[in-house]
């Protein structure tokens, strides 16, 4: 039976606003989901129930209410939440409470979403993994560095959750986990509060379940008006073949194929395009980013050396081999990189190109290939990772679209055409939430299976009973209004 966490982000706020659900109630239903999943995910580092309540009641009292009342959002362990410690998946940052939300939090507060939790990153958003599983399959990886936001989206227990991404850490874990992500245009989206890996390249992002939720979220950022851009005539698309083109897998080399075919009949047109002059940048991202992460963690190093993996401690060694002339050379490249891009977006709206390799790899120990991310990350401009196709395992497998740099909002909207004309994929199966469960914690019960298994009966019941009394609306949407006569049809 549907609830009230299986409405969009949008229909849920709205929702709320109109008094048609409280925002407690619309929380209560995520951390039912929570307690259901999260043991065998581990999508989440830090989770305050008590507070999500608190935050949901505060919202169920204000007269008047934001833009994302009552909703849920996770954020990546490396963004500053003043009520929640930020760990950033490392020993040296544990115990960390920081001062001040980051901007992005703040701009979520202020819009009265409900940080719900910190959710788990590679270690300071680098390549050493967390404990996190793909939703699909808790035996692979569900990608990084934002790997707990991707899951936790793509199982359903949060809405949206931030993510950041330097190489490829939020399309690629969207692509495995099977859910919406996005990566802003470098610079469009404050970093402010947010623990840099290498500066010149990090980039904000976020997970959410449909690309209509992602507009709102987005206006919400970038402090913008909710609307949503019009599609000026059918669009121009490019498949771009780049020097990653080996790499790709079966799984992602069928679906693009697939994509291309459908998404032809319905664009102006898609053309086959080779850009060699991007070629380069592949290489110069390596300097950057590797020299980024040098500077950023010269002195973390110096004074915590011994609580560093050596993953990032090999990646701080190689950035300091790099020369300043290197590294001046590596910038001139990307702004003839950016300079060639830009031309190339005069005649085109969107690249169409992997998400991914292709299904996410097995095990924890390593998050997946970012080559097919990566030279975008280096570009600056913004993509989308679509959850439109599964794999020879049954495991997502993603399509990027890449739009021009600044032209995020168009670009969403082009996602939510593509994704209509692809399809999605079929969830994830899941363990399902007990609504009883959460009435037994809370009242400090032990309840045998048997006797569990009876209440959770006897509330099925009663919600069959419910449903069959008149009203404006269905039940999971309108409980705190279900017995109020006003609210009845008349006979």
């Amino acid at each position: 039976m549907a609830g009230p966490a299986d409405l969009s982000a949008r229909e849920a706020a709205r929702a709320v606003a109109a008094g048609m659900l409280k925002a407690e109630a619309l929380v209560e239903a995520y951390l039912e989901r929570v307690e259901a999943i999260e043991p065998r995910l581990r999508s989440f580092a830090y989770l305050d129930p008590a507070s999500a309540r608190a935050q949901a009641r505060a919202v169920d009292k204000a007269r008047k209410k934001g833009a994302l009342a009552g909703i849920p959002v996770g954020v990546k362990d490396i963004i500053d939440t003043k009520d929640m410690p930020t760990e950033c998946n490392s020993a040296i940052f544990a115990g960390n409470r920081p001062a001040e939300d980051a901007d992005c939090v703040a701009a979520v507060r202020a819009a009265m979403g409900v940080i719900l939790g910190k959710c788990v990153t590679t270690e300071f958003a680098g390549s050493f993994p967390g404990p996190t599983a793909n939703p699909y399959s808790f035996a692979h990886t569900p990608g990084g560095s934002s790997s707990g936001s991707a899951a936790a989206v793509a199982a359903g227990l949060v809405p949206f959750a931030f993510g950041t991404q330097t190489g490829g850490s939020v399309i690629r874990p969207a692509s495995y986990c099977g859910c919406f992500g996005y990566k802003a245009t470098r610079e469009s989206l404050s970093l402010k509060g947010v623990h840099p890996l290498a500066s010149s390249l990090d980039t904000l992002g976020f997970y959410a379940r449909s690309a209509d939720d992602a507009l709102l979220f987005h206006a919400v950022l970038a402090g913008v008006k909710d609307t949503q851009p019009k599609l000026p005539r059918k669009p121009r698309l490019a498949v771009v073949r780049t020097a990653m083109r080996a790499k790709i897998e079966p799984a992602s080399a069928d679906l693009l194929e697939a994509a291309t075919h459908r998404l032809a009949a319905h664009a102006e047109k898609i053309d086959q395009i080779e850009l060699p002059a991007l070629d380069s940048g592949f290489d110069a991202q390596n300097v950057l980013i590797s020299s980024g992460i040098a500077q950023a963690f010269d002195e973390l190093e110096k004074r915590h050396h011994d609580l560093l993996s050596v993953t990032l401690l090999q990646a701080i060694e190689s950035g300091r081999g790099h020369s300043r002339a290197r590294i001046a050379e590596a910038e001139e490249t990307r702004t003839a990189c950016i300079a060639a891009i830009d031309r190339f977006f005069e005649g085109y709206d969107a690249i169409l190109t992997p998400a991914a390799a292709g299904e996410a790899p097995r095990g924890y120990h390593w998050t997946g290939n970012p080559d097919f991310n990566r030279l975008w990350t280096f570009l600056g401009t913004p993509s989308v990772s679509l959850p439109v196709g599964l794999g020879p395992n049954r495991l997502p497998v993603g399509l990027q679209l890449v739009g021009a740099r600044g032209n995020d909002r168009f670009l969403l909207a082009l996602s939510e055409w593509a994704y209509t004309i692809l399809g999605g994929i079929a969830p994830p199966k899941l363990p399902e939430a007990r609504p009883m469960a959460a009435l037994e914690r809370r009242a400090g019960l032990a309840l045998d299976e048997a006797l569990s298994q009876a209440w959770a009966e006897g509330d099925k019941v009663l919600q069959e009973m419910a449903g069959r009394m008149p009203r404006d609306l269905a039940y999971e949407v309108e409980p705190a209004h279900i017995f109020a006569p006003s609210r009845r049809r008349p006979r």
